[in-house]
């Protein structure tokens, strides 16, 4: 792919992040191989107690990791996550919440990426791995 910010904005705007990801109102504002940014809505994204659900950090960390891998593995291949993790250090409660993804290892088969999660005051509130598998398209 390209490593040029405007094009890769506008392929991941074009190609979408998936049905998931438009369901919870993930949008992603910047997309580069060297840095992804994406925001999330905190309403509509709660677990009974009103804070934003765990699953929906690590919804927001695969879906930017998982782009950003497949930035990397071009228009041939495809990336596949193969594991994540998370640590959850901060609930949200209201507003948006904003992650920024940042490359760990960019290799011909594997990636990992490590996706920061901040509230609306810059708290963190959770830090999420992922590594993707890099496989040829069939």
């Amino acid at each position: 792919m390209t490593d040029n910010p405007v094009d890769a904005l506008g392929w991941i705007r074009e190609r979408g992040a998936g049905e998931l990801a438009d369901k919870m109102g993930i949008e992603f504002v910047e997309f580069s191989l060297e840095r992804a940014v994406a925001t999330m809505p905190v309403d509509g994204n709660r677990q009974p107690a009103q804070l934003l659900h765990g699953g929906a950090y690590v919804v927001l960390g695969e879906s930017l990791g998982s782009m950003s891998a497949n930035l990397h593995a071009g228009p041939d291949r495809l990336a596949v996550g193969i594991e994540i993790n998370a640590s959850h250090t901060r609930s949200a409660r209201s507003g948006i919440v904003t992650a920024v993804c940042t490359p760990i290892h960019l290799g011909r088969t594997l990636t990992t990426h490590q996706i920061a999660i901040d509230d609306d005051q810059g708290r963190r509130c959770s830090t999420i791995r992922i590594t993707n598998m890099i496989i040829d398209k069939r």
